[in-house]
């Protein structure tokens, strides 16, 4: 493929190929031309022209298929546009000549369809250069057409579509002729002529003036004529051109010069109106030629007509535009409610008619209004509505005050208005469902009463009306869930009252159940006690049904539909109530058989009415228990719903003859009753009415069969029943497309009426399948066919193999008995059962029967393969693979396929071809695929011939399809037929003709299908694979430019693919082009296949194919810019542009995932850009009249802009890319806000440190940070957080939160000290003031709370006043709560207001902690007053004064946290404790609604535990409450009072008991959490709970608690064990180690306590019978599990060992202490094992002396091991923290009493002598890691023991040989900051009072000093660590001095004194010495000074005796006087600064 590259065709190589290569060639040398063209200079295409040209033409002649000739036209365009154009006229003529040829050969077609298409894309091209050419060439076309076939007429009409465009308004001398053409063509038999005839007249009627004006009429007549028998592609494209034509001629201006000798009337909206009105009322039999048929009234206008009138409708406002409609909206509203009026009765004259127009009606209202207009519009829509229903209910009301009932029910009023009611009433719910909350302001405003006026029309006479009106109530109820309560009682009050009317009774009890059926949708709910009130209700009307005749069936109806809707609100209501429902239940049906018989010779028509409509309602309202509360579905319950079921199904048995009885008026209800208890048996399992089985299965095989149903209902059986991928291949109907809910009625068949919620009133409570819209559920007579083929699949499973032989017999025969249409019928029901039968035994794994029962099966799905019906064909040859699945053998398949293979051979019709073909693919789809080659073979063989069969497009259609599924499943096996497929749909693709587009469907999934099995091999380089992969682009490019758009969409798919598999190979620029020109494509699923794709692409390369998407923008013409104005808001504004307009659920879904992807990988690349499209969402445009136009049924094949824009007002799009987006979509960006704010978090600091941030901005002015973005993001929290919609809010305030907690410590630079935030406090206030105000519900005041705690948290505002207005929103709400459960909201559940009051508690609990915290710190940094920054930053006044404000509120704080704690610990008591629960609920909870209110406490509970700990903490246990007699609540809710019962006689309890019960239950609470942490348990949580805990312990009297309760100290280490293992955060291990750190001390100090009491009680006793406290006793055994020590030891081993896994011996293979590398522990680890090891140095302590002598070697060989593993040098000669703990720790242990104590002494001695020699051991110099260890950490440890331990431990000869050896070791190193450490522990050593300990050092060690010092004068320091040397040195001799005996002195400062003299500098140096020498000249002149006058005669004497000593002494104290002068007055200054002057801060500071 790479030689057809080239300008020119490359000839050579194009004749060596076959005849499908040559075409695969050309197609890509086309391909490539077109590309190449636009880019080659204009001389060189013009020095080529010519052979180029000849080429192209030669090329006509070659009988090029569509896409070839299509690319072949579009070429010779380009080449004559940018080339010569004088030969231009010869191409003309010659393609004319060829038009003109007389050759009708099938294989000349090509070639003049070639011609015709060249000429079209010529003229369009070159427009008016081509001067008066053009009539000839008309005139030629047209001519040409009245001989042509489908494919001519189709090609000559684009052709004219292309000249038209080409030639503007030159061609007005062949409108005329063109306009008479595409008449004709608009009624062509082919559907695409007519297509393709609309987009000719569309061209047309830009210039042609008369389409619009004088032939208005004709034209919309032509139209409605085209409608009938249409498809959906004629729909769209003709309902286009007549909404096109009608908005032209709406808004024309009076026509200038050019026009006006044309005389143009202006035409009025109300006639353009009519003529639309007309259309949809009488169809295409014209205005005044009113037919006989029509007048004698048989007539009804076609659905067909109908629906594309709706779709012209559609299309009419929408090219009219938002800004039009809001303008002229009550206008549209009254026409559009007027068809389905009674002045016009033929619309409405039967119920499946009137049903059918309603729905046209509600889907142009809902189009219209939902898909234009804007929320402030939508609201004025809201209004006009609710005017029409005002209206149309004052009508209804003058009819009914008149008093005689026969001319209310009759009047012809009443029965005009419902029609119209009902689509007003349906539209209004829709409206105010898609507004939401924003709506609020509209239903509060009294003077509108809408609420009134919806509530006043559901007693109207007519059962839709009722219904509608319950509807839209359900609509307003979840759109406004505050209202739902207020609602339901006022029809409850009304239902109460109006008792006596049936009306009202039936129209109240629907509402009730709507409103009930909203409740699922409203998280907040509804009071409990409401389902009490209406079962109550429901009882009552049951019971008085029998009272009154007139009112029986209507009451009983409204009894169960109560019972019913009750059960949707789940188990948790139902539970209280099931007992009366199963006691009503009983009582429905008769008791025995016996009384079944004597209710049948008793009753009458009427009483049998009411009883089937109750029994009916009963089994509806237990169907509805039983699929809304599973959960309650226990043994028992169902043995109790058991015993009617026998009844209910003899009373099936009996109906027909009842029936018979009573005749017609039973017959519905006869249909109800049986559906109703087939679709109860469906769900309960079939072991239930075991007995009955046989019964229910006659009467089911008797429904299916039953004589009287002539209505094939196939399209809503069998759907169900076919294969998803099946489907594809049928109508486009059955695909989703944007008009589904009015295409729906095309679907069912002209005697069908569509689903209406009249239907079945019982739907009025269920959620609806298909989103949001009204529910639509199918005639009884038809859905009970659905439940018996359902019912009957399981039934059929369940009874005995004779029992299913003999049914299925029966039901054979009775399709062979029956003919005609209704033999159809029967099968269709046969099939269908057989269908579910066999689906329900392969999903159950049962099997099928003898072999007998295998004939049977096949015989029924055999005659359904060769049915007429595609759908059943579909339907059974998914049966056909159940039937293979369920038989499961290989012998009864390979029959099965050979059925198929001699019928395919054999057969020559369409319908045998078509089913067999599908069965055949279909057969191993649930095998696991094709596992035998030979069959694959066979297969594909037979699939390629039936491929290649153009006479039948149907064939085709099912073989290529039925060739996918083959590929499918055949997977790998398939590879040797790759290629010849390959090639098969190539040559298929570019010769099967474009009318033709399901072929086209067909071919496309075969090519996806192919792409998936090559799979990642696609990637490879060999010749074969990259020819495959060639083919594969080949074919995606032909589908691209396919005209149909589910072509074009499977094109999408496959790239999609090839650019899963091999993305380097996939031309991402034109792919994404082709998407974004398809973004806002009508068609649905086209827009899908864009969005999948879209998604997948942006995972990878996002940052591409968001700049490919705007350079195509900007560089496309203005055809391509679709709605979605890439140009200016970017792909990701397009994309959420199509989300605001985007209906459908998928799409969405899709739109958000790519939009989420995109953000991930760029927004913080492009911060600017989406924080503004960000702000553009939330920042609405409050300009609503400025409203652009979005013409959403734009197609996308070459629209031309110029003159729609005359129609759309485009203007303002500029300014304004979001025009009043709806609130979901604003909801999604505020998410995305907080999104952003995320991704910037894991980038760059800056984001968050605005100093940074403008340093590097101004490096960079390309680079964006957050931080700078700071005030966008406030206001548009702010904006979303005080919008009127409640979603919105809580989307404002959770990004305000995100904010504040992001942003909180960024510090402003301008003000040090301050943060960025502070100046936002005032918008931080008022977004959260609205949320406090009384009708705000509980949701965003809780999410609100949260922010306010939050904001006072986090330090922002520093100034009281300030910090008030926040504090004081949350005072407020305290006081609210104060009064508990009862005084809160009764609009919302219970659990509602328990949400409320936690929310208020936990901020309040946050705000306490941290004030707590902040008093602490602020106390210390009063201690300590280094914290200086700290003080500033929180002044004195703030931390303090908040502190008081929170404290004022404690009292009734601490009450209600302790109340709040006490109810999270009932709830959490498990489930068999339930009994001993409170039976009224807690303090703020209530009993029944426990299981909701958990989640609550579970969200707060943590917090709320911290804050009480910190309470009682802070009260340190001791003051009892002063409140706490006299509480200020109306319930004292103190926990003291909570779990007594209420008798008056409790006794009080001491505040001793009081405190235990609150250390309890603060303990309780915590173990419970720490010890079984769920997964889903937060670190806020678990550090919260370690706090409380922490807390708890800070204070003597709960650690004298856990301290006596052994237990209980050893209970809580396991536990926090358990924590640090299965927790990896260091904050929570550290937390834990804190808490265990307490419990030791508290153990600590119980042991003192003991033993001191011991020694005061047994004063007198000797000493040595006092008893042993502490663990291990007088044995020092410690028992696991019993030891609070062990448990400890247990805990800090395992810290130690995860940090330094070397200390565990079975790790390190070795018991004794191997050296190893030492290692840096992270700063988190060396936290963790320093609080270990402070712990174990506390163990001994808490021992008894034997006890300790157990685990002294423990512990020292772990800190000991810890000091080895973490010696590492660093600079400075610091020491690790971990070496520092571990030596402090070393020094807690050697200094225990317990090494003193007699008992103990002994052996302790031993071990630490032991434990030294492991010391010295750690330092072989043999070994290599004696490198690396510290030598100053180990000569530090000995030091430690040295002067900790008793003498005798380290004074044995021996070790202190050692000991001493490493001094002097240590002495020779050379390094200088070792030297000065080591002469620093000498110091300390030296000085030890006890001289068997120091002087054997000073004996050997002095010596070595002294010469070192003495080297001055050879070594001078070099620098001051070496100064440091000498100073230290000098030290140590000092302290010898001090040290030595009287006489000794004398000597030693006669060695001391020349040293220092000689560290003197002499008088030549003195002038200019370095600042080194000049430090030691001071030092040793100021000691010199000060040890002369103490030792004056050896100073004399040494003086004397050495004149040089004496000079330089001399010098230095005449030069230090001079300096001294000089230096005075500085000096003074310097030593009096005032106490608390700034220059003091500063230096401080500095």
């Amino acid at each position: 493929m790479e030689l057809a590259h080239s300008l020119l065709l490359n000839e050579e190589a194009y004749n060596q190929l076959g005849e499908v290569q040559k075409a695969e060639f050309i197609f890509e040398w086309l391909s490539y031309l077109e590309k190449l063209l636009l880019a080659t200079s204009r001389n060189d295409v013009k020095e080529k022209q010519k052979t180029l040209v000849e080429q192209l033409l030669s090329l006509l002649n070659s009988s090029p298929g569509p896409p070839t000739r299509k690319l072949l036209a579009k070429n010779l365009a380009i080449l004559y546009s940018i080339g010569d154009t004088f030969s231009v006229y010869e191409t003309i003529d010659k393609c004319n000549d060829l038009i003109r040829s007389k050759d009708d050969s099938p294989s000349y077609l090509p070639t003049k369809l070639a011609a015709v298409v060249c000429l079209g894309s010529l003229y369009k091209k070159l427009g008016r250069i081509l001067g008066n050419t053009f009539t000839d060439t008309v005139g030629n076309i047209l001519k040409a057409m009245k001989s042509a076939e489908s494919q001519g007429r189709y090609e000559i009409m684009l052709s004219l579509q292309n000249i038209l465009n080409g030639l503007g308004a030159a061609a007005a001398p062949c409108h005329r002729e063109v306009y008479k053409a595409a008449r004709s063509c608009l009624t062509d038999r082919s559907m695409a002529v007519r297509c393709a005839a609309a987009k000719c007249l569309l061209e047309l009627q830009n210039e042609a003036i008369f389409m619009w004006s004088t032939d208005l009429d004709s034209v919309a007549t032509l139209c409605f004529k085209s409608f009938e028998g249409s498809n959906y592609d004629v729909r769209i494209s003709v309902s286009k051109l007549l909404g096109t034509i009608l908005a032209r001629a709406t808004i024309s201006k009076h026509p200038g010069t050019a026009a006006s000798r044309q005389s143009v009337r202006r035409i009025s909206l109300e006639e353009v109106l009519e003529l639309l009105g007309t259309g949809f009322l009488r169809g295409s039999s014209g205005f005044l030629r009113a037919s006989g048929d029509m007048l004698k009234g048989t007539s009804s206008v076609s659905r067909d007509v109908r629906v594309g009138v709706t779709q012209a409708y559609v299309v009419f406002v929408t090219t009219l535009g938002g800004a039009w409609l809001e303008k002229n909206f009550a206008a549209f509203l009254s026409h559009v409610l007027s068809l389905v009026s009674q002045s016009h009765p033929k619309a409405t004259q039967t119920q499946i008619d009137a049903v059918c127009c309603r729905r046209c009606v509600s889907f142009i209202l809902r189009t219209t209004i939902g898909g234009l207009l804007g929320e402030k519009a939508q609201l004025a829509a809201v209004k006009d509505i609710f005017q029409a229903i005002w209206k149309l209910k004052k009508v209804m009301d003058a009819v009914m005050s008149d008093g005689n009932l026969d001319t209310r029910l009759g009047s012809t009023d009443v029965a005009a208005s419902q029609h119209m009611l009902v689509c007003a009433l349906q539209e209004l719910g829709n409206l105010i469902y898609s507004l939401g909350t924003t709506v609020a302001p509209l239903l509060q405003d009294s003077s509108t009463g809408l609420l009134d006026s919806v509530l006043s029309v559901i007693p109207h006479p007519s059962i839709s009306v009722r219904l509608a009106a319950a509807w839209c109530l359900h609509c307003i109820a979840v759109a406004l869930p505050s209202y739902l309560t207020p609602l339901l009682d006022r029809c409850l009050e009304r239902l109460t009252g109006l008792k006596s009317s049936p009306e009202a009774v039936t129209g109240f009890s629907f509402a009730v159940a709507a409103l009930l059926g909203a409740v699922k949708h409203c998280p907040l709910g509804i009071p409990h006690g409401k389902g009490k009130i209406i079962m109550t209700l429901a009882e009552d009307l049951l019971c008085s049904a029998a009272q009154n005749s007139r009112l029986s069936a209507q009451r009983t109806q409204a009894g169960w539909l109560l019972i019913a809707a009750l059960m949707t609100l789940g188990p948790a209501v139902v539970s209280h109530h099931l007992a009366r429902v199963l006691l009503l239940w009983k009582c429905v049906f008769p008791a025995s058989p016996k009384d079944l018989e004597t209710e049948k010779s008793r009753g009458d028509s009427f009483t049998w009415q009411v009883t089937l409509e109750g029994r009916a309602g009963a089994l509806c309202a237990i169907k509805s228990f039983v699929s809304h509360c599973g959960d309650l579905l226990t043994e028992e319950v169902i043995q109790r719903l058991l015993p009617p079921l026998p009844c209910a199904v003899d009373l099936l048995t009996q109906l027909s003859s009842i029936l018979k009885t009573y005749g017609s008026p039973l017959k519905t209800p006869s249909v109800v009753y049986r559906q109703r208890l087939y679709e109860l048996l469906i769900l309960l399992p079939p072991e239930t009415y075991e007995g009955n089985i046989c019964a229910i299965l006659k009467e089911l095989a008797a429904d299916l069969t039953a004589p009287d149903i002539h209505v094939a209902a196939s399209t809503f059986l069998l759907p169900p029943l076919c294969h998803q991928d099946d489907l594809l291949i049928l109508s486009p109907l059955l695909q989703e497309t944007d008009h589904r809910f009015i295409e729906e009625q095309l679907l069912l068949g002209n005697g069908i009426a569509c689903g209406s919620l009249e239907y079945d009133p019982y739907s009025v409570y269920e959620k609806d399948v298909e989103g949001d819209s009204v529910p639509k559920p199918l005639p009884p007579a038809l859905s009970v066919i659905g439940s018996a083929a359902k019912l009957f699949g399981v039934v059929c499973a369940h009874v005995g193999v004779t029992q299913r032989l003999l049914i299925l017999e029966q039901l054979l025969d009775r399709i062979k008995h029956t003919k005609g249409a209704r033999q159809q019928v029967v099968q269709l029901h046969v099939v269908s059962s057989v269908s579910s039968f066999l689906k329900y035994v392969a999903g159950s794994k049962g099997c099928l029967g003898p072999e007998e029962m295998k004939r049977f099966a096949v015989t029924i799905v055999t005659g359904a393969l060769e049915s007429p019906s595609p759908l059943l064909r579909c339907a059974a040859a998914e049966a056909w693979a159940r039937l293979a699945q369920v038989v499961d053998d290989g012998a009864f398949t390979a029959g099965l396929a050979q059925v198929s293979f001699d019928k395919l051979k054999s057969a020559r019709d369409v319908v045998t071809r078509t089913g067999y073909s599908l069965a055949l693919a279909s057969l191993h789809r649930y095998l696991g695929g094709i596992s035998s080659s030979q069959h694959l073979n066979s297969c594909v063989g037979i699939l390629y011939t039936l491929a290649q069969d153009s006479t039948s497009p149907d064939v085709q259609t099912w073989a290529l399809h039925s060739l996918s599924l083959i590929i499918d499943s055949a997977g790998p096996l398939y590879y040797v037929h790759v290629e010849p497929t390959l090639s098969l749909i190539i040559m298929l693709l570019l010769n099967v003709p474009p009318t033709h587009a399901e072929v086209h469907q067909s071919l496309g999934r075969c090519l996806n299908v192919l792409i998936t099995t090559l799979g990642p091999e696609l990637q490879g380089n060999s010749t074969s694979i990259s020819t495959l992969r060639t083919s594969c682009l080949l074919g995606c490019a032909v589908m691209q430019d396919n005209p149909d758009c589910l072509v074009q969409a499977q094109a999408i798919s496959c790239l999609q693919q090839l650019h899963m598999f091999a993305p380097q190979h996939v031309n991402l620029s034109s792919l994404v082009s082709c998407l974004c020109v398809n973004l806002c494509s009508p068609y649905l699923l086209l827009r899908r296949a864009v969005l999948a794709c879209l998604r997948q692409l942006v995972q990878r390369e996002a940052a591409e194919v968001s700049e490919y998407a705007v350079m195509l923008a900007k560089d496309s013409r203005e055809e391509l810019t679709s709605d979605a104005n890439i140009r200016e808001v970017g792909l990701e504004g397009a994309l959420l542009i199509l989300l605001d307009k985007e209906t459908d659920d998928k799409l969405c879904h899709d739109i958000k995932e790519t939009l989420n992807y995109m953000l991930t990988s760029m927004a913080v690349k492009k911060l600017s850009l989406w924080l503004k499209l960000c702000k553009d969402v939330l920042a609405t445009s409050t300009d609503f009249t400025a409203l652009t136009c979005v013409d959403t049924m734009q197609e996308e094949e070459g629209d031309k802009g110029d003159d729609t824009s005359v129609l759309t007002t485009r203007h303002d799009e500029k300014s304004h890319p979001f025009t009043n987006p709806q609130w979901a979509t604003r909801v999604f960006t505020a998410e995305c806000v907080c999104r952003i704010i995320n991704q910037c978090e894991n980038a760059n600091s800056a984001h968050f440190d605005i100093a940074l941030a403008q340093e590097m901005k101004k490096r960079d002015s390309r680079s964006d940070f957050l931080v700078l973005h700071l005030a966008d993001l406030i206001r548009m929290a702010f904006m979303a957080a005080t919008d009127h919609n409640d979603h919105l809010r809580l989307s404002g305030l959770e990004m305000l939160l995100v904010v504040i907690r992001r942003f909180a410590t960024v510090p402003e630079p301008e003000f040090p000290g301050h943060v960025i935030l502070e100046q936002y406090q005032a918008n931080v206030g008022a977004a959260l003031r609205p949320a406090f105000t009384s009708e705000t519900p509980p949701d965003v005041t809780a999410k609100a709370c949260q922010v306010c705690s939050a904001w006072i948290a986090s330090g922002v505002v520093s100034d009281l006043n300030d910090l008030r207005r926040v504090h004081q929103l949350l005072v407020s709400s305290l006081t609210k709560i104060q009064a508990g459960k009862e005084a809160l909201s009764h609009l919302y559940n219970e659990s509602a207001s328990t949400m409320e009051i936690l929310a208020v508690l936990k901020a309040w609990a946050e705000v306490y902690i941290i004030t707590v915290q902040r008093h602490k710190n602020h106390r210390q940094a009063l201690k300590t007053t280094t914290c200086l920054e700290d003080s500033i930053r929180y002044g004195s006044c703030s931390s303090d004064g908040l502190f008081d404000l929170v404290c004022s509120d404690l009292g009734t704080l601490s009450r209600l946290w302790l109340a709040a704690l006490q109810d999270f610990a009932l709830l959490t008591l498990p489930s068999e404790f339930a009994s001993q629960l409170p039976a009224e609920g807690g303090a703020f909870y209530t009993a029944e609604t426990s299981e909701n209110a958990k989640l609550h406490y579970y969200n707060s509970w943590a917090l709320i535990l911290h804050a009480t700990a910190l309470w009682l903490t802070s009260t340190g246990f001791v003051v009892a409450d002063p409140d706490e007699g006299a509480s200020n609540l109306s319930r004292p809710v103190t926990p003291t009072s909570m779990c007594q019962g209420s008798s008056s006689g409790a006794t009080i309890k001491s505040p001793e008991d009081v405190y235990t019960d609150r250390f309890h239950l603060i303990l309780g609470i915590s173990v419970e959490f720490l010890c079984s942490l769920r997964s889903d348990a937060t670190m806020e949580s678990i550090t919260a709970c370690l706090h409380a805990l922490q807390a708890l312990l800070d204070v003597p009297w709960p650690r004298s608690k856990i301290g006596s309760n052994q237990d209980l100290g050893i209970e809580l280490l396991n536990v926090l064990h358990r924590v640090i293992l299965t927790r990896e955060s260091p904050s929570v291990q550290l937390a834990s180690l804190e808490v265990v750190m307490q419990i030791i001390c508290a153990a600590q100090e119980h042991v003192k306590e003991k033993r001191r009491s011991a020694e005061v009680d047994d004063g007198a006793a000797e000493k040595e019978t006092l008893p042993e406290f502490g663990e291990g006793k007088d044995t020092g055994g410690l028992v696991p599990g019993k030891s609070l020590v062990f448990a400890t030891l247990e805990l800090c081993v395992c810290i130690l060992v995860r940090q330094l896994p070397e200390l565990n011996p079975k790790l390190t293979g070795s018991p004794g202490v191997k050296a190893t590398k030492p290692q840096m522990l992270s700063e988190d680890g060396s936290r963790l094992v320093s609080a270990a090891l402070v712990i174990l140095s506390e163990l001994p302590a808490v021992c008894s002396p034997e006890g300790s002598i157990s685990i002294l070697p423990t512990i020292l060989y772990l800190t000991i091991g810890v000091l080895r593993e973490t010696a590492v040098k660093l600079p400075g000669g610091q020491l690790s923290s971990t070496v520092a703990a571990s030596l402090q720790a070393l020094k807690g242990i050697l200094s225990s009493p317990m090494a003193q104590a007699e008992k103990s002494h002994t052996a302790w001695t031993d071990l630490l002598r032991s434990a030294l020699t492991t010391i010295l051991d750690c330092w072989d110099p043999g070994d290599e890691t004696h490198q690396e260890l510290d030598e100053v950490s180990l000569l530090t440890a000995i030091t430690v023991f040295i002067l900790s331990t008793s003498p005798e431990v380290t004074t044995i000869p021996c070790l202190q040989k050692r000991c001493i050896d490493k001094f002097k070791a240590t002495l020779e190193i050379k390094d200088p900051m070792v030297q000065i450490k080591t002469y620093q522990l000498l110091h300390s050593i030296f000085q030890y009072p006890n001289p068997a300990v120091s002087y054997p050092y000073i004996y050997s060690l002095a010596s070595c000093i002294m010469e070192k010092l003495q080297e001055i004068d050879k070594r001078k320091p070099e620098n001051t660590a070496e100064l440091q040397i000498f100073q230290e040195g000098i030290k140590v001799l000092e302290t010898l001095v001090t040290v030595a005996e009287e006489h000794h002195r004398s000597q030693l400062v006669a060695c001391l004194l020349p040293i220092l003299i000689s560290f003197l500098l002499d008088e030549n140096a003195l002038g200019s010495p370095t600042s080194i020498m000049r430090s030691l000249h001071d030092f040793a002149l100021q000691n010199l000074m000060e040890i002369g006058p103490q030792y004056s005669s050896v100073f004399k004497s040494l003086v004397a005796s050495s004149p040089a000593l004496k000079a330089r002494l001399e010098a230095a104290i005449k030069g230090n006087q001079e300096s001294v002068k000089v230096k005075i007055p500085t000096s003074k200054y310097t030593k009096s600064p005032g106490k608390n002057s700034s220059i003091q801060l500063k230096t401080n500071f500095l």
